[in-house]
């Protein structure tokens, strides 16, 4: 329960939002859930790309409902004199522009960060893009595919031997728009000391390759190219998927002491008096030995009864959950991470939640609609004191 009532710690930052399909469009709607105010700039007629992105429910795109939510929409052609007006009066009232255009698009419509910055000095300018303001792939365009595969990350997913696979989510554009938000919030807080703005250039493929972890340091140690090894880890075992009785589930037996305590719970105390088991980097290296062990205690009974057990003994472990039982996963509801957004056509439509809870603002269980095209049109024309004709 929250201490006080607010409506998030960005309360009272306002975000002009030029993004559109995921990358952008994810950035705004952290920034969204933390409080911030964003008004969607769109294109006349058809607005956002991924309006028209499937699945559908009436004729509304889910897709475009799950990442625009809580956010108003006006509809501006910025190569129209009048537009540009209206858009101009808006960059005067606002704390945060985000583009996710490629690099040069707003410099040709004379609102790049040069264009803009003494202007607008206390304007932070956040732009995502494939490949960043800077270097010799600057132009060219990305997709989350695109940047997954040249970013290393398909390269270690998958079966040991098999294909270089896509994580089975955008992680290309996703990661991106994480570090967005995160570079939008430090640049407040600097603003905030030294009353300037300044320009948050943040790349797809930068990220990707910020998120590769441990094959960095791997490739640097061995100097071998790490490869896809399926679900356990590289340097940790036993961490890694396991069959049972009726299916399979995950163990995550992170140092010595959990391994032992995992023997205990499969009744295999013999397995730590084998040297090839006894320390981590042993049984790592003998991975392929000790797996087929565990396994066949682990078939004796189902998995929920492992489950049981093991959380008993304080072991880390997990059912291997679809998407269906994640929302309905009673520590994921508890947590609030399952909402709701009241749409005309879609009705109560869920939606993942804000994991960043805060002890200050309440984490409501509802969220604020997405605007249907240009719907704010009238109300923010007549708040920026601007008239339509």
């Amino acid at each position: 329960m929250s201490t006080t009532q607010g409506a998030g710690p960005l309360a009272g930052i306002t975000v002009l939002d030029l993004t559109r399909v995921l990358a952008g469009p994810y950035c705004t709607m952290m920034l969204a859930d933390l409080g911030a105010r964003v008004i969607k700039v769109e294109r006349p007629g058809t607005g956002d790309d991924s309006r028209a992105f499937g699945p559908f429910v009436e004729g509304v795109s889910a897709y475009f409902v799950s990442l625009n939510r809580g956010k108003e929409s006006i509809a501006l052609d910025l190569k129209e004199p009048r537009d540009r007006e209206i858009f101009e009066a808006l960059l005067e009232r606002v704390d945060v522009l985000v583009e996710n255009y490629r690099p040069g698009a707003m410099e040709r419509l004379g609102y790049g960060w040069e264009d803009l910055k003494d202007r607008f000095p206390k304007l932070i300018y956040a732009a995502v893009s494939g490949f960043g303001h800077s270097g010799p792939y600057m132009e060219r365009p990305a997709y989350d595919l695109v940047v997954q595969a040249m970013g290393g990350i398909m390269s270690l997913t998958g079966e040991p031997g098999g294909e270089p696979t896509r994580i089975g989510t955008s992680m290309g554009d996703i990661t991106a728009g994480m570090f967005t938000c995160a570079g939008v919030n430090a640049a407040l807080y600097e603003r905030a000391n030294t009353g300037r703005g300044q320009k948050v250039d943040v790349a797809m493929l930068d990220s990707q390759v910020a998120i590769l972890e441990n094959a960095i340091a791997r490739l640097q140690a061995s100097g071998e190219v790490p490869g896809p090894i399926g679900s356990r880890h590289p340097s940790i075992t036993p961490f890694d998927r396991f069959a049972t009785g009726d299916g399979a589930m995950v163990i995550a037996a992170g140092n010595d002491v959990l391994f032992e305590k995992l023997c205990d719970v499969l009744d295999r105390r013999d397995l730590l008096a084998d040297e090839r088991f006894v320390r981590n980097e042993e049984r790592t290296a003998h991975e392929a030995a000790l797996k087929p062990e565990i396994e066949s205690a682990l078939r004796k009974q189902p998995t929920a009864h492992w489950l049981d057990r093991l959380a008993e003994a304080g072991v880390p472990c997990g059912a291997i959950q679809n998407v269906e039982q994640v929302l309905a996963d009673p520590q994921v509801v508890a947590r609030n991470m399952v909402v709701s957004v009241d749409d005309p056509a879609l009705g109560s439509f869920h939606v993942a939640g804000n994991p960043i809870k805060y002890s200050d603002h309440e984490d409501p269980p509802g969220r604020p609609r997405s605007p249907a095209l240009d719907a704010d049109r009238e109300a923010l024309l007549s708040e920026f004191g601007l008239d339509d004709d």
